[in-house]
């Protein structure tokens, strides 16, 4: 399994997860190198930098895989970024490239070099894709970033064409949509307080944890979800 942004949160709660389950690991991470190799020694993984909005770095990502790890079975596109909170008008031209191409483009690049490898109509032996979402794709964030919101939005919208496009190449393609989970990337967004705030109005009256979201993506990249494709699974406290 190759987990993209697996240095910290989300990320790395899903490949240690994964090596619990006996995954072999290829941990991506873009500059926390340090995070990334202490996981690495933990769990017993493989750790590879790279920028998945670079599509040299993902073909070199996954030779890397090929040549360490052997055949992959599974793509957990996590890889994203946010940014400070912010209205439409005061976007930049260069936020708005930077949240799309991480956010939409790392999916898309790392998914289509998945698909040459897991592919029968290549020689493949079938895989598993699981995109991580966000509530926000359906919320919308305003106020906050309804940029990050609309690339979620173009994941989920993603995730069911592509399920249905490689359905009969033996390839699963689904979504795990997280809602308010305990992350460093609240304190990217400038507003520290909003994981306990907003966590709090969820219906189950509180953040989620990364182990939460870890155990639904392992679910649907698993054989119990063998007849489950093109489907958005919402983790997100009954938001």
């Amino acid at each position: 399994m190759l987990v993209t942004g697996a240095g910290r949160g989300i990320g790395a709660a899903t490949a240690r997860l994964a090596a619990e389950r006996g995954y072999a690991v290829c941990i991506n991470y873009l500059r926390d190198r340090a995070a990334a190799d202490k996981l690495a020694r933990e769990i017993g993984a493989l750790a590879v930098p790279a920028d998945v909005s670079s599509e040299a770095d993902v073909v070199r990502l996954f030779k890397t895989v090929d040549d360490k790890l052997g055949r992959l079975s599974a793509l957990v596109n996590n890889a994203g970024i946010v940014d400070v909170r912010s209205r439409v008008e005061d976007m930049s031209i260069q936020r708005l490239q930077r949240m799309f191409a991480v956010n939409v483009i790392g999916s898309f690049l790392c998914a289509r070099e998945a698909i040459k490898r897991m592919s029968k109509r290549h020689g493949g032996a079938g895989g598993v894709i699981v995109n991580v979402s966000s509530a926000a794709a359906r919320l919308g964030s305003p106020g906050d970033y309804v940029d990050y919101a609309a690339a979620k939005g173009a994941i989920d919208t993603f995730t069911i064409g592509l399920a249905k496009e490689v359905a009969a190449d033996g390839i699963r393609v689904n979504a795990v949509r997280p809602g308010v989970i305990r992350t460093e990337i609240h304190a990217t967004s400038g507003d520290p307080g909003r994981l306990e705030r907003i966590g709090a109005a969820a219906p189950l009256a509180r953040p989620g944890e990364p182990e939460e979201v870890a155990q639904a993506v392992l679910w649907v990249a698993s054989d119990e979800a063998s007849y489950t494709t093109g489907a958005v699974v919402d983790v997100t406290g009954g938001r």
